[in-house]
């Protein structure tokens, strides 16, 4: 029975949302105190969950017949860690909420969904199938909507369209892949998929499958070219919902990507290049899209795309490295952990600005932060965190993601192959961290180093002491976390390493001696640094900084706004082409098939048709042939389009007839 507490993480949060919306109907105040305590009870059971399988336990649950399947669940160090993070956000953001939608309307629905949310996501962590991640992830996706739609503005609508649109694409073209997996494997278990893959000589059949159900979790983590809706989420959802898209359910669908490349192409190469070539590009072009951004949300967005590339790129190198893939599988697990920190606080910390200025732009809000010490010293750790400066946590899981880089590098070299295409992976490695040391600079200049333009209204205080704990305490985080890599984060790595390669602790791989801080890791972060160091001053200062009428330099966004997928191919593929062609598809087989049926007759059937009659033909009172009269309604009887009515009018009624008698029964 005590399996059965598996379910608790899912539950507790769902309740506690139909609980606080309940009492919401009767007590605002009441029902953010009960909305904490959800999330504060969540926090509480992740965590001695957490505990249980850092003693070395684990628990596996099988629930019967839940949508014809049922649905399992497991727990072990990675699945007990990430749900631990979850849990944590979700009781942080629930927190700093309720100062932050203290003006907001329709709370009481923020507060049932986001809780749905938290539900949902915990129990994509805890699936041991991906028929059961599946359902938990379509749950999550349709109830974080409401969450990026909040203020119901014309853009934030706009982007809960393109949220739900690649959402549900992504869900239906995953299904259709899970069921070609399922036909040629037989099973969806991850405990069974591993030895399934085995028995088959070739892995071809599976790419596609494969291909599929890496565009569903794909587009929720991010990944180019389904990125289109992170940059555009982000600046229109509250604060809290941010951190929540960008550091969790992100990782929900990185989650999907592991278990896929984990179980079904472990140590495939194949894979891991394709892998490492989304990766990388989803590395770069986050980046440079960050750059370019003047809008303090909308660059930490662009960020979250960028990191997801590096956590990629990670993923790319477990499949190629093989069995010496130890390095990457623990800067991959790093690196999510993380990044889920870091945008915690640095969301939470954009929330605060929001809060007082109801601004993002970053000629809006310059200098607003230079005499809130407490405030900068947040945003500073994120930005330290994010940017792998030694001694904070980026540093551990970045340097690792570039070990694994240059060890394959030298495996290639090794084997006589060319290791151009791999070089030039681990420059743009380099250049990415390099871009992201540039626009984090921008951000924390911007806000907290650069004099005002003009004077702010002063607000004071411009947080409480519960949105300050909940922002203290986790950047306080980040430089323990790097100060102590061979400990906490060590610990860590080793305790989710079994979930990214279950070959992992029977070779004891995470023994090696890892040189955190040698001359050639710090090389490495030195190389980006540097890089990040010119970007800034040659580019972001000299280019992306303009003079306006009054004198006063300002910052510009030179990107071009047609080069949007969205605008430029999406939208109107899905609301021109698709329709198009659909229609002219449905009239040319309903046209052919009427042909077809015109052409028997004058053939084989050799029947003569009726002539139709004019109006004209009749005297006024004369009879009108029954045959005449019914000439249109027979070309009507005769189509395509008639029979589908018709067939559509059996199958519904059919189905009645069967409802009625289930019921009955």
């Amino acid at each position: 029975m005590k399996d059965y507490i598996l379910l608790l993480p899912v539950l507790l949060p769902m309740l506690g949302a139909f609980a606080a919306y309940l009492v919401g109907r009767v007590s605002k105040t009441a029902k953010d105190y009960m909305a904490d305590a959800a999330g504060l009870a969540e926090f509480i059971l992740c965590a001695t969950l957490l505990a249980y399988a850092a003693s070395g336990r684990e628990l596996s649950l099988a629930v019967p017949g839940i949508c014809g399947r049922g649905i399992f669940f497991r727990l072990d160090g990675f699945r007990a860690i990430y749900a631990g993070i979850a849990a944590l956000m979700w009781m942080c953001t629930t927190v700093f909420s309720r100062e932050y939608l203290g003006h907001y309307r329709n709370r009481n629905r923020y507060y049932l969904f986001t809780l749905l949310t938290c539900g949902a996501t915990v129990g994509v962590f805890l699936s041991n199938d991906f028929f059961t991640a599946f359902i938990f992830f379509e749950i999550m996706s349709f109830t974080s909507y409401v969450m990026v739609v909040q203020d119901e503005k014309p853009g934030a609508m706009r982007a809960g369209e393109t949220y739900i649109a690649v959402a549900v694409i992504g869900g239906m073209v995953m299904l259709m892949g899970l069921f070609l997996l399922e036909n040629r494997l037989g099973t969806l278990n991850f405990d069974e998929l591993h030895a399934a893959v085995e028995s088959m000589a070739d892995l071809s059949p599976l790419y596609l499958p494969g291909a599929l159900i890496l565009f569903g979790f794909g587009a929720k983590a991010g990944m180019f070219p389904l990125h289109i809706w992170l940059p555009k989420a982000h600046p229109v959802a509250p604060a809290p919902a941010s951190a929540l898209l960008s550091g969790i359910l992100t990782k929900a669908g990185i989650f999907g990507v592991l278990a896929l490349s984990a179980r079904v192409f472990l140590h495939d190469s194949v894979w891991g290049n394709a892998i490492l070539a989304l990766g990388t590009v989803t590395m770069v072009l986050g980046a440079v899209l960050a750059v370019f951004s003047v809008d303090l949300k909308r660059t930490l967005a662009c960020s979250s795309m960028s990191q997801i590339g590096f956590i990629l790129v990670g993923v790319g190198m477990q499949g190629l490295l093989g069995p010496h893939n130890s390095l990457a599988v623990w800067g991959t697990g790093l690196h999510m952990i993380n990044h889920s920190m870091l945008k915690l606080v640095l969301f939470l910390c954009a929330g605060v600005v929001y809060m007082n200025l109801h601004k993002l732009d970053l000629n809006g809000i310059r200098g607003w932060g230079r005499n809130k010490p407490f405030l900068s010293a947040c945003f500073l750790m994120g930005v330290l965190g994010i940017t792998g400066v030694p001694l904070w946590n980026g540093y551990v899981s970045k340097t690792l993601l570039h070990e694994s880089i240059v060890e394959y590098i030298e495996l290639v070299a090794e084997s006589g192959a060319p290791t151009g295409i791999y070089h030039v992976v681990e420059w743009l490695f380099l250049i990415s961290g390099g871009l992201t040391a540039a626009y984090m600079t921008k951000l924390y200049v911007a806000v907290f180093v650069e004099k005002p333009d003009k004077s702010f209204e002063d607000h004071k205080p411009y947080m409480n002491r519960q949105s300050a704990l909940v922002i203290g305490i986790p950047a306080l985080l980040l430089p323990m976390m790097g100060l102590l890599p061979s400990g906490i984060m060590a610990r860590a790595a080793r305790l989710m390493e079994s979930f990214m390669d279950p070959s992992l602790p029977w070779r004891d791989a995470g023994e090696q001696p890892i040189r955190w801080f040698s001359l050639t890791n710090l090389r490495g972060a030195a190389i980006s640094l540097a890089i990040g160091a010119a970007v800034y001053l040659l580019f972001v200062r000299q280019v992306l900084m303009r003079r306006d009428g009054n004198g006063r330099k300002v910052y510009v966004n030179l990107w071009p706004k047609w080069l949007d997928l969205e605008t430029l191919l999406y939208r109107p593929i899905l609301q021109n082409a698709l329709p198009f062609c659909g229609a002219l598809m449905c009239r040319v087989l309903d046209n052919l098939t009427d042909w077809l049926v015109s052409l028997l007759n004058h053939t084989l059937l050799r029947r003569k048709p009726i002539p139709p009659r004019r109006d004209e033909d009749y005297a006024p009172g004369d009879y009108v042939p029954h045959v005449h009269r019914s000439y249109t309604l027979q070309r009507i009887s005769g189509s395509v389009s008639f029979s589908l009515l018709l067939f559509g009018l059996g199958f519904c009624a059919a189905m009645g007839y069967l409802i009625v008698i289930l019921l009955t029964k």
